[in-house]
């Protein structure tokens, strides 16, 4: 299960928590907020996977930290190819413990922005998985995304009825202890929350803007 401290991945996970020795992956990268990997590790522990592996890409960098790097239609938090990176790790992790599954928490709304989060890109990443691996061969090893025809307002739904701990997540840009509530990530949330009709349990903060 790739887990980052966002509401998708959470979701994602408490919907495959049920099944046995899911493993979670969550990666550390130039700029994240420690507040992701902290809501990660609290994700991770309350859903009660068999194992958290974080691995350490300290070189691996968003666009806003690459200079003169502004590629034409991203946001400033796009990473290179970054599915490729973290897929070919989970795969990797996937080998290694005999899992059948690698799921990561895509919504509809991400291919409308991203290529690497296209059917075609993970259908060919699937097979050059099983082309690379005798092991994931053998095993059919299926990329999974199951919430790949929610927009997010629909996840957060979702969410909500799965029980998914939204006060332990993480959606701002910003390396802060709080949600700034004024980047893209936060300004999102809150949108989405109001659209979904759901309570978000940490807009009570949003008195605390932060500059």
């Amino acid at each position: 299960m790739l887990l980052s401290g966002g509401i998708d991945s959470a979701t994602a996970l408490f919907l495959t928590k049920k099944a046995q020795g899911v493993r979670a992956l969550t990666f550390e990268y130039m700029g994240i907020a420690r507040s992701e990997l902290t809501a990660a590790k609290g994700i991770a522990s309350r859903a009660g996977v068999l194992e958290h592996r974080i691995v350490r890409l300290p070189d691996l960098r968003e666009a806003a930290d690459i200079p003169g790097f502004r590629p034409a239609g991203l946001p400033l938090t796009y990473i290179p190819l970054r599915n490729s990176i973290f897929y070919a790790f989970a795969a990797s992790f996937a080998e290694e413990a005999g899992a059948a599954y690698i799921v990561g928490g895509h919504n509809r709304d991400d291919t409308k922005v991203f290529a690497d989060v296209s059917p075609e890109f993970f259908s060919a990443l699937q097979r050059a998985f099983w082309r690379g691996s005798r092991v994931l061969r053998r095993n059919r090893l299926a990329i999974a995304r199951p919430l790949k025809h929610l927009n997010k307002p629909a996840v957060i739904r979702l969410a909500a009825s799965l029980g998914v701990p939204f006060e332990l997540t993480w959606s701002c840009h910003q390396d802060l202890e709080k949600h700034c509530w004024r980047c893209d990530g936060c300004l999102t949330r809150e949108r989405c929350f109001r659209e979904a009709g759901i309570v978000d349990p940490l807009a009570g903060s949003k008195s605390e803007k932060i500059t």
